[in-house]
Formats: structure tokens, C-alpha cells, sequence
């Protein structure tokens, strides 16, 4: 059965944004970005709410014609471009480039999306993240650590109640200073990451499948 794997850049203290969405501290260079190439190509399915997707749309199907993008950049656009994507948003209409709008995380979905052929599936976005936690639906973390302290903004992981155990597989240290931390859920231990197992589908004031 294919993985769904958790992948953000953050921040050394936690943040994936500032308070107004700045990025501008990821540190990716050709190293890294090429890494990402090589891993996003072989996903089967590339799943993220509103905002982030909007901000991959508005940049990536045309990358490839800019004179000023690096052949790392050419060559993600052209990944992008061709991957199945899945925007979980109770507002958006329709969105191209080979994308599906769903409306609400429903667990029993996503499994069957879990048991179809082919590469693992990357989630992306603090608020979805969210939801598939609250549901254990994570298998795997991928973290991209930045060497920077942004003080403040947008956390990756929200305050829960809940306990999750991780196993880390793999470390990996790039040359511009950016850690990959690798983990995958330890089921053994009998803890429970949803916090309620009975809910079936996200509730109507989670911002999970509208925000980055």
C-alpha cells in the first residue's frame, strides 16, 4: 500500500512561513533542489489545500519558458506540471493541470486513494497536515530543516492532545546546511495519532482544506 509522507521546509524553530507568508529564508540551492526533483518524480500523487496549490499554479506551469529559470527549475516545472494533484478546498471551483478539488478529508477515501497502484503520495500544507494527523493518516515525515530563526509565523505542527510516535529512518545533510530528518510512524507502541477515532470526515470549522 502506497505512503502518504508528510513534506515541508521549516524553519530550526518550527515555522514553515513568517506571519506574512515569507519564504524568502529557504535556502535551496541546485543541491537541493535537484534532491526535491528526484523525489517529487517518483510520487504517485501530490496532495495540498488552497493556498498552497494556488501558489505552486500561479508560478510552475510556465517556469519552464522563463529564460531566467535554473534547469533545476525547468525540470520541476515539468514534473509539476504532469503530476496528479489532489486541493482539498470548500471554495475553490475548479483548478487544471491534472488536479482534483475534493471538499473534506474523509478517511476511508484517502485509503482507497492509499490502495491504488503506484508511487507514495506527498502531503503538503500545516493545516492539512492537521487533519490527516488528527486522523493517522501520516505514514512518513520528511522534514527539510533551514539553518535560520524566523522568531515568529506559521507553526507546521498545531497544538494537539494527541501523542504520535515516529521512528526516525533517515538523516541527510546538505551542503548549503539545510537537514533532512526522515520519519515514519511507529505503530508498534499502540498509541492512537487521531484524536477521535470515530470521526469519519473533517468538520465544518477546520481550516484544513482551504489554507497552506
Amino acid at each position: 500500500m502506497r505512503k502518504i509522507v508528510l513534506m515541508s521546509s521549516v524553519s530550526l524553530d518550527g515555522f514553515i512561513e513568517g506571519p506574512n507568508r515569507e519564504i524568502d529564508w529557504h535556502r535551496v540551492d541546485a543541491e537541493l533542489h535537484q534532491h526535491f526533483n528526484d523525489l517529487v518524480r517518483g510520487y504517485g500523487a501530490l496532495l495540498s489545500g488552497r493556498v498552497t496549490h494556488q501558489l505552486m499554479a500561479a508560478y510552475w506551469p510556465t517556469a519552464d519558458k522563463n529564460p531566467q529559470s535554473s534547469p533545476e527549475e525547468v525540470e520541476f516545472a515539468r514534473i509539476w506540471r504532469n503530476m496528479p494533484k489532489v486541493v482539498f478546498s470548500r471554495t475553490l471551483k475548479h483548478a487544471e493541470w491534472h488536479t482534483t478539488v475534493v471538499r473534506e478529508v474523509v478517511p476511508e477515501e484517502i485509503r482507497a486513494l492509499k490502495a491504488q497502484p503506484g508511487g507514495d503520495i506527498a502531503l503538503s500544507g500545516a493545516d492539512l497536515a492537521a487533519e490527516f494527523l488528527r486522523h493517522d493518516l501520516v505514514d512518513q515525515i520528511r522534514l527539510y530543516v533551514h539553518p535560520v530563526l524566523i522568531g515568529r509565523g506559521k507553526p507546521l505542527f498545531a497544538e494537539s492532545d494527541a501523542l504520535t510516535d515516529l521512528r526516525l529512518i533517515e538523516t541527510r545533510r546538505f551542503g548549503n546546511g539545510v537537514v533532512l530528518l526522515h520519519y515514519e510512524r511507529d505503530r508498534t507502541t499502540g498509541t492512537a495519532g487521531a484524536t477521535d477515532a470515530t470521526e469519519t470526515t473533517g468538520t465544518a470549522d477546520t481550516a484544513g482544506t482551504d489554507d497552506a
